[in-house]
C-alpha cells in the first residue's frame, strides 16, 4: 500500500495552499482510514472512506471543515483544505482486511527546512574518536529528513 502526494512532483506543502495526497490499497473493496503522525510522533486519525465513498470525520461527523476525502477510481483520496502549520506531519492510510490492519508507507509532509549557517570556530582536537550511530536517532546525514517517524526497533 502507498500513500503519496496526488501531484507527484511535488516535494512539500505550501502555506494556505490545498494538500492532496492518494492512497493506493491492495485491496478497494474495504475502506481505508487517513491518520497523521505529528513531529512528536502521535497520531491523529483524520478520516474514514467507505468503498462508496462515504466518509466519518472526528465523533462521527460525515464533513470537516478542514478536510475531504472520497474514492476515485481504485484511489482513496485525502483533501487537507488549508495547509497549515499544524497540518504539518507523516500521513499514513490504513486499511482493515480480514482483522487485519495494513498501514500504507508514510507521505512526510512538512514545509522546505531553513537553515542559517552557524558562525565557525578553529578547534584542535588532540584525541580521535569513534562514534557509534543510535539507530534509534533521527538521522542527521546530509541530504535525510530530520523529522521524527515512528522506529519500531525504537519504540
Amino acid at each position: 500500500m502507498e500513500a503519496r502526494f496526488l501531484n507527484r512532483n511535488m516535494k512539500h506543502p505550501q502555506e494556505g495552499q490545498p494538500l492532496e495526497l492518494e492512497c493506493m490499497p491492495f485491496n478497494i473493496d474495504n475502506g481505508v482510514s487517513w491518520i497523521r503522525q505529528d513531529k512528536d510522533g502521535k497520531l491523529h486519525f483524520i478520516v474514514y472512506i467507505s468503498p462508496l465513498s462515504r466518509t466519518a470525520f472526528p465523533r462521527n461527523e460525515r464533513t470537516s471543515s478542514q478536510f475531504e476525502g472520497s474514492k476515485q477510481g481504485s484511489s482513496f483520496r485525502l483533501v487537507v483544505k488549508n495547509f497549515r502549520a499544524r497540518d504539518q506531519g507523516t500521513y499514513f492510510c490504513i486499511a482493515n482486511i480480514n482483522q487485519m490492519l495494513y498501514f500504507s508507507s508514510g507521505q512526510p509532509a512538512f514545509f522546505p527546512v531553513t537553515t542559517t549557517a552557524a558562525p565557525t570556530t578553529a578547534a584542535a582536537t588532540t584525541q580521535s574518536s569513534h562514534v557509534n550511530k543510535d539507530i534509534c536517532m533521527p538521522s542527521s546525514e546530509p541530504g535525510t529528513s530530520g523529522e521524527n517517524i515512528l522506529n519500531l526497533y525504537c519504540e
